[in-house]
């Protein structure tokens, strides 16, 4: 890894062209002194041609190409998830540091590989960015700062899969510990106005499953799992996470916890959003503080992010420090397995309706 000091915005390649790409393209025209593109790699001369046009950045038809034209501090592998493997072991070949989608491989057996090949080479991370995104990140603040003692059950309801295990297993602290997975899937109508591509005037019922999923880490951990098809976008699903400790709790944005023997108290995590009403500020998250204290500001001020990309830019930015030998890791590789060894075990067991052993694998620290 160069750890040597270098000024200036935050370099990377892209590898992929497809949705997700444009979250951190987006990144570069919103705020190039502290982020450059410095290429995007497409499968064809066309695609290449579309993106060119659309963001201004050049594109290649190879990772070796896009490396050699003008080296970035890193590269973003955002493929899918079948071609993610082979384009990471490609990067770490050319001693480039690498920070890869969710999740880095699509089976067991491809987080086997991939770790074999790559995981002793220290230069795999993975976007993972939900514990980066404002709310959760205050509400983490909150927890790992002992408000509610020390905690013992986390649920989410709110994204799917090895997101959601990633917020239960950081806020839990339980690293790699084996686990027993029990899921069930439930059908109910639900209308679904919202996609990805906006309103789609869907009014009308549709069945829509629900997964609902126990995560038993031993030691009296838990973590419940509760995810309806679409719950990112379908406005008529409200986003939920509690977690439960041993001196109170916190739901959502309402902290409970023990004061003294004889009194429990309640407090809020309040948001400080700019350009509301008559503030002429912009539009912006400021701050969040719990109780006169700041636990999270935003450091993109100005920018006018939703609060997704702020936390996809926290991501980036910190691979870059990373790199640079100026910060901690961003999300080890090993951590992004663990979470989709977990998620992996939700589906299996809500497809043969039996609970699901994890165990201990050879990226467990």
């Amino acid at each position: 890894m160069d750890t040597q000091d270098k000024s200036g915005p935050t370099r990377y390649g892209i590898v992929g062209s497809g949705w997700r790409t444009g979250f951190f393209l987006r990144l570069a025209q919103a705020m190039p002194e502290r982020f450059t593109a410095t290429g995007v790699v497409t499968r064809t001369a066309e695609r290449g041609a579309e993106v060119e046009a659309q963001w201004g950045v050049p594109t290649f038809r190879t990772a070796t190409e896009l490396v050699a034209a003008d080296r970035p501090d890193f590269v973003i592998v955002s493929v899918p998830w079948e071609a993610a493997p082979a384009v990471t072991v490609e990067l770490v070949g050319l001693d480039v540091p690498v920070l890869s989608e969710t999740p880095p491989a699509p089976d067991l057996a491809g987080l086997r590989e991939l770790w074999a090949a790559v995981g002793g080479s220290g230069l795999v991370q993975v976007a993972e960015q939900y514990l980066m995104m404002p709310a959760h990140a205050a509400r983490w603040e909150v927890v790992r700062t002992g408000t509610i003692g020390r905690p013992s059950s986390v649920q989410v309801s709110s994204t799917h899969l090895y997101h959601a295990v990633s917020m239960i297993r950081l806020m839990l602290d339980v690293g790699f510990t084996e686990t027993e997975v029990t899921s069930r899937v439930f059908t109910a109508p639900l209308a679904d106005p919202l996609s990805r591509e906006g309103w789609t005037g869907g009014v009308e019922p549709a069945p829509a499953a629900t997964t609902l999923a126990t995560i038993d880490f031993g030691e009296g951990r838990s973590g419940l799992y509760d995810f309806t098809d679409n719950q990112w976008f379908n406005p008529l699903r409200s986003n939920r996470i509690v977690v439960r400790g041993s001196q109170g709790e916190l739901v959502d944005d309402r902290v409970i916890r023990l004061a003294d023997p004889v009194t429990a108290i309640e407090s809020h995590l309040v948001r400080r959003q700019t350009g509301i009403d008559l503030n002429l500020e912009g539009f912006d998250l400021d701050h969040i503080s719990f109780d006169g204290r700041i636990v999270y500001r935003n450091p993109y001020q100005g920018a006018r992010l939703a609060e997704d990309d702020i936390s996809v830019a926290t991501a980036v930015e910190r691979m870059g420090a990373w790199c640079r030998g100026e910060g901690e890791q961003p999300y080890p590789l090993a951590e992004a397995c663990q979470d989709h060894l977990i998620s992996l075990a939700i589906e299996e067991s809500a497809r043969t309706g039996r609970t699901v052993h994890t165990s201990r694998e050879a990226w467990a620290r």
